[in-house]
């Protein structure tokens, strides 16, 4: 029997069956949840009752990227107060991990990206430093070793890379350092040196963020209305249905951090 997660990567509900269906034929929904369309069916735990007067095209933010970035730091890195982090990938998952370190006081939020572009961008979010490994002839967590004296304590890795996800670990603190693994890839191995490990650092994986979806995205909501959480700032572009290849061209090119489509004007 398939777990839920399964088949949630499947396309199907609980069941191993959608409940959208076009000219007779099953339409597989994404992740559990479906995209771009107006109506469909969800499993209880992928429904969150939220703030009535919540902008939908701002929240809808929450339903993975923001959430999962934010909480790798605050709620599965638990990043502390004075610590110093290095978030690798400066997309909208690594962005939320940026404000994530900003939010619970972190003293030295280091951005790495190969596309400096984004670094305004991150300094915006908080971010006290940006490095890009292509400006330099020896390996980023040998970089970072060195510009923190030791390692950083945190290290957040959102871009589902097994060889950055290596580099994250390498680049943490030695006997203290926690390393959090939030970008996605289901069928790649990463390599990790065993005495990366035995000599003290944590390595942990998240999914969503740690957040559970019906208790924590309300939660999460009622934070951005209270304007203690940035959402606006992730949106570059807002698109209709019709756009939606340029939107992915936009994604792909490393010109958007977020696009929201519109469904009513395609």
């Amino acid at each position: 029997m398939m777990s839920l997660r399964e088949n949630t990567q499947a396309g199907v509900l609980a069941d191993g069956t959608s409940r959208i269906s076009c000219r007779g034929q099953q339409v597989y929904q994404f992740l559990g949840v479906s995209s771009f369309c107006q109506y469909t069916v969800v499993p209880d735990t992928s429904l969150a009752k939220i703030e009535p007067s919540a902008p939908l095209d701002k929240v809808c933010l929450l339903g993975c990227g923001v959430s999962t970035g934010y909480g790798a730091a605050v709620q599965t890195g638990k990043v502390e107060k004075d610590s110093t982090c290095a978030v690798f990938g400066l997309g909208a998952v690594g962005l939320a991990a940026v404000m994530g370190c900003k939010a619970v006081m972190a003293k030295r939020i280091i951005g790495v990206d190969i596309n400096p572009e984004k670094f305004e961008k991150a300094k915006q979010f908080g971010a006290t430093d940006c490095i890009n490994p292509k400006d330099y002839d020896k390996p980023i967590q040998e970089v970072l070793v060195e510009m923190t004296n030791g390692g950083v304590d945190y290290a957040l890795e959102c871009v589902g890379s097994p060889s950055i996800m290596s580099a994250a670990l390498e680049s943490t603190r030695e006997g203290c350092g926690t390393c959090v693994i939030a970008g996605w890839t289901e069928t790649e191995t990463m390599s990790v040196q065993i005495i990366k490990i035995l000599m003290g650092r944590t390595l942990k994986g998240t999914y969503f963020g740690g957040w559970k979806s019906v208790k924590d995205v309300p939660k999460l909501v009622e934070k951005y209305m209270q304007k203690k959480l940035k959402l606006d700032e992730f949106i570059t572009h807002n698109l209709s249905l019709g756009q939606i290849n340029a939107a992915f061209e936009l994604l792909r090119n490393g010109q958007s951090i977020r696009t929201v489509i519109s469904l009513e004007d395609s």
